[in-house]
């Protein structure tokens, strides 16, 4: 991957129905060799979804939360089991005094209250630290370096 290859990037994460003629322009390429470099970044895994942006409080998600999971087990191998909570956005083994942090949007606090009731469902779960986001300065896309 080149500084061309990481500047699409960049522009795609801006915005990704850019033309081909518009990408291109934007680093020195035509239309088809942008086209040619973004279908490589695709089959090579390093795109590996277009999606969009949606604002959270406009869907029901106006309620942001970051948890710690605490564990009497080690919790690598319950993924499945995490993603099966569809509030739950994001969920990673973590080291530390936590075995897990989740990111979870819900609509309300009673909401939130009903994910922390399913987590404790979760074979080996034994506590949960919930920290609610008040207001949310930034949130970035993954840096390419350029």
């Amino acid at each position: 991957m080149d500084d061309v290859d990481r500047k699409l990037l960049n522009l795609l994460q801006e915005d990704a129905t850019q033309a081909y003629a518009v990408l291109g322009k934007a680093v020195g390429l035509s239309a088809g060799a942008a086209h040619e470099r973004v279908r490589k970044l695709r089959e090579s895994g390093v795109i590996r979804r277009t999606t969009v942006e949606v604002d959270p409080a406009t869907v029901g998600g106006g309620v942001l939360a970051f948890i710690m999971v605490d564990s009497s087990t080690w919790m690598g191998d319950s993924a499945e089991r995490f993603a099966a909570i569809p509030e739950l956005q994001e969920a990673h083994v973590i080291a530390g005094s936590a075995s897990v942090l989740v990111k979870v949007r819900a609509g309300t606090t009673e909401q939130l209250q009903d994910v922390l009731r399913r987590l404790y469902g979760i074979e080996g779960v034994s506590g949960t630290h919930a920290t609610v986001v008040l207001e949310t300065f930034f949130e970035r896309s993954v840096s390419t370096g350029v």
